[in-house]
């Protein structure tokens, strides 16, 4: 007689939806699900689309007060899955109670009092309250953090954990995006569409916020390049959302605007050519718990720049696969690292480093190592 599957309830608001942790939860939870030992349930408020392996259940969310938006789904997320009978509860999300808690964002105590340098409003006292209590519960068995980052961070706010109940694992990127394409098509149908000369090195930037990923660094940076070589041939396109009227301001004040292209938001297959069209991909954020982009762009072989505060400097070899910045506020040492990935002997050597290192981060691979845990706490049960 076959054993039945193992019920996991999986937590999180916007399943599959835009975002680092939306996305990274469904990738995740999508091939986990194609494993017969386990019967997925997802808890959300949202999700993009159903899946016939996966059983949905909408989870309600009390936005006004805004303090409440947290705690509410919480609950709600709470009493419904006790009201069922499961084997692991898998968080993505803040909740009340779980075996295993995904931390896509360092704790929120320190999101808002160190990086945002704010004072904690009842909203995100309510928060970090809910957080506390998920962390401190003693059902709570495992703690994964997307990066060495939001690890040291969680540790930094709660204490060392006992043994070995934080392991970080990474979120992966799907190289058969990029493989299914014809690079040099892109490269010609991209400059086509947009003006780029033939002999202009491209430096991508993509961000739905330009302020917290660094674009004024970059351009600073890029300002500097110029004045100390004013023949440069480069374009800086700039993917995603944001205030293009104060960043375009910004270019015309450094002397880089016939340099600078605003793209807009693209459609996901667009995106994918545009990686494959560039040179270079740089994200010098102020902070970034990983930065998935940067996984992109390693897979569409880019060598990378990035701020030592993205969460991806794990994956980066400096010198090899691309640079972290410690000091992105400084526009001499960001031309200096410019001025080295454009030779085209040095780019070429770490295009082909980038993307070998993507090829070790699926999300096959990601999704194993989270089944690995799985069957260690299901077997751990008594």
């Amino acid at each position: 007689m076959a054993s039945r599957a193992f019920r996991i309830a999986v937590v999180i608001p916007k399943y599959g939806l835009v975002g680092g942790a939306e996305g990274f939860a469904a990738e995740l939870t999508e091939r986990i699900a194609q494993n017969d030992r386990y019967e997925i349930h997802v808890f959300a408020n949202q999700w993009q689309k159903e899946t016939p392996r996966i059983l949905f259940h909408k989870i309600p969310i009390l936005s006004f007060p805004k303090f409440l938006t947290t705690v509410s789904f919480a609950y709600f997320a709470g009493r419904k899955i006790s009201s069922m009978n499961f084997d692991l509860i898998h968080t993505h999300e803040r909740i009340f109670r779980a075996d295993l808690f995904t931390m896509h964002g360092i704790p929120h105590r320190l999101w808002v009092t160190e990086v945002r340098k704010k004072n904690m409003s009842l909203f995100d006292a309510a928060t970090a309250w809910v957080e506390k209590c998920l962390v401190q519960d003693k059902k709570s068995q495992k703690f994964l953090a997307v990066s060495r980052l939001v690890q040291e961070k969680f540790i930094q706010e709660y204490g060392p954990v006992d043994g070995n109940r934080t392991q970080i694992i990474y979120p992966g990127v799907d190289i058969q995006r990029f493989q299914r394409l014809d690079r040099k098509e892109c490269r010609n149908e991209i400059r086509r569409r947009w003006p780029i000369d033939a002999g202009d090195l491209i430096i991508l930037f993509v961000s739905m916020n330009f302020e917290i990923k660094g674009l004024a660094e970059l351009m600073a940076g890029l300002a500097r390049w110029k004045s100390k070589d004013p023949s440069q041939k480069f374009k800086l396109l700039i993917v995603g959302k944001g205030n293009v009227a104060k960043f375009g301001k910004l270019a015309r004040r450094l002397g880089i605007q016939e340099h600078v292209l605003f793209l807009g938001v693209v459609q996901q297959e667009t995106l994918d050519r545009i990686y494959l069209a560039g040179d270079i991909f740089a994200m010098l954020s102020r902070f970034d718990t990983f930065g998935m982009a940067v996984l992109e762009a390693m897979a569409a072989s880019l060598p990378v720049l990035i701020s030592g505060n993205v969460g991806a400097k794990d994956v980066v070899a400096d010198g090899a696969n691309g640079f972290v910045l410690e000091n992105a506020n400084n526009p001499d040492e960001i031309c200096v690292k410019i001025q080295q990935i454009s030779r085209r002997e040095l780019r070429t050597s770490m295009a082909e480093q980038a993307f070998q290192t993507a090829c070790r981060f699926t999300w096959e691979a990601a999704a194993k190592q989270v089944e690995n845990i799985y069957e260690d706490l299901l077997g751990n049960r008594p």
